[in-house]
Parts: C-alpha cells; sequence; structure tokens
C-alpha cells in the first residue's frame, strides 16, 4: 500500500506540477509574515510582546492559507486538478482550522524553545522527567495532529471531532503514522533546494490527503467485514481499481506525454 502510496501521489504531484508551485509560492510569500515583519517592527517600535504578537499573527495566516490548500488538493487526490478561483474560495471554510492549528503551532514553538529548555535547565531528576514528558507528549502531537487539514477536508469541519479522528487515526495506524511524518520531514528537508517551490508544503499536504483517502479504504472494508483481521489488510484487493485508474509510466511518458 504504501508503494502504491507514493507513485499516486508523485503522479498527482507531477501532472499538477505548476499549479502546486504557484501555491507553494503564496506560502513562502505569508511565511514573510512571521519571519521578517518582527524584525522590522522591532527596528521602530522596541516592545518584545509586539513582536510576540506579530509572530502568531504571521503563524496563524500561514495555518490558513493550508487550510486552504489543504481543501484544494483534496480533489487532485480524487483524480481532479486544482483551481485557483476554488482556492481563494476555500479561506472562507478553511480559516477556523487554520486559525486553531495556526494557534496549536505556536504553543508548540513556546514549548520546544521555552519550556523544555526550562525544565532541563532545573538540572534535576524532577526537571528531567517535566522535560521527558512534554517532549513526548509534544512528539505524539506532531505525529497525529500532520493529519488534521485532511480529516478537516475529508471528514467534516467540526474541530474537536477533527483532532479526536487524528489521534485515533495515528493511534490505529502507529507504524504507518510514524512513517508520514519522517516522510514529510525528508520531503520539507527535499524542498529547500527548491526553496520549497517543489513539492513544498502543498506536495506534503496532498501527501497526507492521499494516505488518508487510502486509510478509509481500508475503514470501509473493516466496517462492511467486521469480522476481518485488522492487521492483515487485503489491500492488492482493495487497490485494484485505484491502481487501474493510476496505472504506471516510463520515463518517456513523465518527459513526453503528449506522444502517448
Amino acid at each position: 500500500m504504501i508503494g502504491f502510496l507514493l507513485r499516486k501521489t508523485f503522479y498527482d504531484l507531477w501532472d499538477n506540477m505548476f499549479k502546486i508551485v504557484i501555491l507553494n509560492l503564496g506560502f513562502v510569500a505569508c511565511t514573510a509574515i512571521p519571519v521578517f515583519l518582527p524584525v522590522l517592527v522591532s527596528r521602530f517600535i522596541d516592545s518584545i510582546a509586539l513582536e510576540i504578537i506579530l509572530s502568531a499573527a504571521g503563524i496563524i495566516a500561514c495555518s490558513i492559507y493550508l487550510a486552504a490548500a489543504s481543501l484544494s488538493v483534496k480533489s487532485v487526490s480524487d483524480y481532479g486538478s486544482i483551481t485557483i478561483p476554488e482556492f481563494i474560495k476555500n479561506f472562507k471554510s478553511a480559516w477556523p482550522a487554520g486559525l486553531v492549528i495556526g494557534l496549536c503551532i505556536f504553543l508548540l514553538f513556546i514549548v520546544t524553545t521555552i519550556i523544555i529548555p526550562f525544565y532541563l535547565s532545573i538540572e534535576s531528576i524532577f526537571g528531567l522527567l517535566l522535560a521527558s514528558v512534554v517532549f513526548w507528549t509534544t512528539l505524539f502531537c506532531l505525529i497525529s495532529f500532520q493529519f488534521f487539514f485532511a480529516v478537516y477536508a475529508r471528514l467534516g469541519t467540526n474541530i474537536i471531532k477533527c483532532f479526536k479522528k487524528c489521534m485515533i487515526i495515528s493511534l490505529d495506524n502507529s507504524g504507518f503514522a510514524f512513517f508520514s511524518l519522517l516522510h514529510n520531514i525528508v520531503v520539507l528537508a527535499i524542498s529547500t533546494i527548491l526553496v520549497f517551490m517543489f513539492p513544498g508544503p502543498v506536495g506534503i499536504l496532498l501527501y497526507l490527503d492521499e494516505a488518508l483517502r487510502l486509510r478509509l479504504i481500508k475503514y470501509d472494508y473493516l466496517e462492511a467485514n467486521p469480522d476481518a483481521n485488522r492487521k492483515q489488510i487485503p489491500w492488492d484487493a482493495l487497490l485494484i481499481e485505484e491502481r487501474e485508474k493510476v496505472g504506471t509510466r516510463t520515463f518517456r511518458n513523465f518527459i513526453f506525454p503528449w506522444k502517448d
């Protein structure tokens, strides 16, 4: 299943490369708010509180942008395409999810840069224990809530229920969830070569939506077959139709698709 997931994601990235680059370019522009605006303002106004507020506002703006993008890449996973007007329209329904995740990311930034170092500075078993608890809790949140935007796009817009579903999916597919986190870190590192233009954050969103879509096929199977072994999912049978739709390609097909 993982091999098929990676192949389909790559095909969809390639087929929608230009639009994904445009969306990534917009995200890179958004990152200028939390990265550069606080520094610029600090030259004229010496206020740490204002810098923190601007950083938080910038992170939230970036998160809302990604939430809108996640609604757009859903159509790509479903064998459609991205349309810029639809992406702009998605901001109306995406902002609540982006706001919540933006606040969570800002909290995560505080935890990793202030709280954990503070506990470690205590230099005692108690401090080490607290730092360990916070660290593992943070890691669990990263593994679970990486699927938040995909869950929000596919399974409803109730924020609380989305968080619960993320945790259920991650706990039920712990190995796959951890693999997805590693995959996303590697893709993000590779994206730095192209200044996050491709695959970039939007490419990661596409992978996560593709991943959730295949997990839902698994749950549809388990719902129809309640006595089935949850550890032995017949992916070859479940993905027959999907494999037919995706097909296979040669290097020549990628470079000269019009010659098929």
